[in-house]
């Protein structure tokens, strides 16, 4: 069985360790001067290098030869997910006052220390704070935050960081060369990228690719085993929602999820696209929508349905683009009738005393009670405050019971219940209605017929059957209303 890239190229001396330079340079100066610490804490995100550092360091003070696979009775590796109990750590602390067998030093390396319980760590605190002189403890984790400060506090701390794509890329050409795995600089760019910083991850990716391209390896071959779309598929998608086009967004969606693009890795795309755009200054959409799509898209990962998560966080900006950019309606004059002057200025001024004494009654009356006639108003001041919840409530049947004081809302699916179903949302839209005994209750209803009355007939604009059907597609029947 052959041994795997990242244990065969893992780093065997100070020297070979890549991107942490400001950690090999205070170790190796500690090692020189014979200044080692009694512990050390080694944190950074996961594939970095710390457990190989830790690994050099422990065999380095006891001046052993380190290869990587040898095992020594004085370094001693445990796993804290896996002996994060109090009765484990008590034994440690037993067996700490034995002498080295053969070493300077009994060096124990604990990985993933902020697994252990809190019983545990008071039980280590003890030996940290005095221990033997032939013993050195070197602490790893991934998550130096959940470590108790009186830990953190009796070690001296290394923090590793990401390494540069630069980096990763010119030791993956090393690997590569090594290996005689074929593969485009572009290509190998992506796999660092991937890796996000981690050496392992980067170097298992590469190694898979090996295994399974035989001839050259390219690009599409890299995207194609991580899922990931096109750069233009990207720029394609981005384009649909700023120009407010719901059809070709929606047939877009549909054709990359034929194509086998997980929606997850979509929205990771896409949020990154955008924060790129808007690094540059170069993004199409207004700032509030470009923040509030990312967001979105942030969701879409952990949501039950990421497809219909997505789609949902695309559509709404692209539907609020195709509201704004369309033609306004035209404007009637509002022509008064010419009376006769001075009866006119008489009656004004009736009538203007009549209406200041009864002003401030009728417009009580009026916020007072709900009736369905408010609606489109209703969905104004939505709109104002989210436009997301505004697109939601458009495709709402309304009816409205006086003797109850309901406002029934019916939905053909229920993703958009589900949406009223949130506290935030169900709480702004009350404050829309502005009546405070209207109750609300949003039921569903497949059979519900695709004319919507819930706005005012206005002069209808350019709406074409494509438009209609991308619509269609998401949200079931709709009619696309102008606001």
């Amino acid at each position: 069985m052959g041994q795997a890239f990242y244990r065969k190229y893992r780093s065997r001396s100070l020297d070979e360790v890549v991107g942490q330079e400001h950690i090999v340079k205070t170790l190796k100066n500690a090692l020189k001067d014979g200044k080692v610490s009694h512990a050390y804490l080694f944190t950074g995100p996961r594939g970095v290098g710390k457990t190989s550092v830790a690994r050099i360091l422990a065999h380095a003070v006891n001046n052993l030869d380190y290869n990587g696979e040898q095992t020594h009775l004085d370094i001693i590796e445990i796993d804290a997910a896996s002996n994060r109990r109090i009765d484990e750590i008590r034994d440690l602390r037993d067996r700490v006052s034995t002498m080295p067998t053969s070493g300077k030093y009994k060096v124990y390396i604990i990985d993933e220390v902020h697994m252990l319980t809190r019983e545990a760590f008071n039980a280590l605190l003890k030996t940290l704070e005095e221990p033997p002189a032939h013993v050195i403890f070197i602490l790893a984790t991934t998550e130096a935050h959940k470590l108790p400060d009186t830990i953190v506090s009796r070690t001296q701390r290394f923090s590793f960081k990401p390494v540069s794509i630069e980096s990763v890329v010119k030791h993956l050409k090393q690997i590569a060369k090594k290996e005689k795995i074929d593969i485009d600089d572009d290509a190998l760019e992506l796999v660092a990228e991937h890796g996000d910083g981690s050496f392992r991850d980067s170097i298992s990716l590469l190694e898979q690719l090996g295994t399974t391209h035989q001839k050259k390896v390219s690009l599409g071959d890299v995207q194609q085993m991580l899922g990931l779309a096109p750069v233009k598929l990207i720029d394609i998608l981005l384009s649909y929602v700023i120009k407010g086009d719901v059809k070709g967004l929606m047939d877009e969606v549909t054709a990359a999820e034929a194509r086998g693009f997980h929606a997850a890795s979509l929205a990771k795309q896409l949020s990154v696209r955008l924060r790129e755009q808007m690094v540059d200054n170069s993004v199409g959409l207004p700032a509030d929508q470009s923040l509030a799509l990312m967001a979105s898209l942030l969701e879409v990962p952990g949501a039950n349905n990421p497809v219909r998560s997505l789609e949902l966080a695309l559509l709404s900006p692209t539907l609020q683009n195709q509201t704004e950019t369309a033609e306004p309606d035209p404007k009637v004059p509002n022509v008064q009738p010419k009376t006769a002057e001075q009866p006119a200025k008489v009656a004004t001024k009736s009538i203007k005393t009549q209406t200041v004494a009864e002003a401030k009654q009728a417009t009580s009356n009026e916020s007072a009670k709900f009736s369905l006639d408010n609606w489109p108003v209703v969905l104004d001041r939505v709109k104002k405050r989210q436009a997301t919840l505004y697109s939601i409530l458009r495709l709402a049947v309304p009816s409205f019971d006086k003797a109850s004081v309901t406002l029934t809302l019916v939905f053909q699916y229920s993703l958009h219940q589900k949406r009223l179903s949130d506290a935030k949302s169900r709480q702004l839209l009350l404050d829309a209605i502005g009546d405070k005994n209207v109750k609300l209750e949003v039921i569903v209803d497949k059979n519900i017929k695709p004319k919507q009355a819930s706005e005012k007939p206005v002069e209808p604009r350019v709406k074409t059957p494509e438009v209609v059907s991308g619509v269609t597609n998401v949200f079931g029947s709709a009619e696309i209303l102008d606001s």
